[in-house]
């Protein structure tokens, strides 16, 4: 029996100076129309923090330096590796695989976790890394 193989694939966990947290509503699938952490794929011989400036530049138009690891989830057969990030310039814009970019608050998050707007798990994942925004 065949196997897909696995993707891996890196997300960048931003905060503002509020703490508000930047999530892109995706373009496509998996997981089209609702909002999550951006990011996508790491390409052959890309290191993960290589792949997370250029995904979040093309996702969010905004210049990160990636930093500690906070966790990895798995959805199908992408291997999703996740790290906090801090901004470092560019202006905020939605494009690539992204119809929208914003930065979210806490009660802006809870309200889009109670009527279904985010990724299956991302809210999981962000509480068991204490990673929620705070603004």
């Amino acid at each position: 029996m065949m196997h897909d193989a696995i993707i891996r694939c890196v997300g960048g966990v931003v905060y503002d100076d509020t703490g508000r947290i930047l999530l892109i509503k995706r373009a496509t699938d998996p997981g089209e129309g609702l909002w999550s952490v951006p990011g996508g794929r790491v390409h052959p011989g890309e290191s993960d923090a290589k792949a997370l400036v250029r995904e979040l530049r093309e996702e969010t138009g905004l210049d990160v330096c990636p930093g500690a690891l906070l966790g990895t989830v798995t959805r199908g057969q992408f291997e999703i590796v996740d790290y906090v990030c801090r901004r470092t310039g560019g202006l905020l814009r939605a494009g690539d695989d992204a119809a929208d970019a914003r930065w979210i608050s806490a009660a802006e998050y809870r309200r889009m976790d109670r009527d279904g707007l985010l990724v299956d798990g991302l809210t999981d994942a962000l509480r068991s890394w204490d990673a929620l925004p705070r603004g």
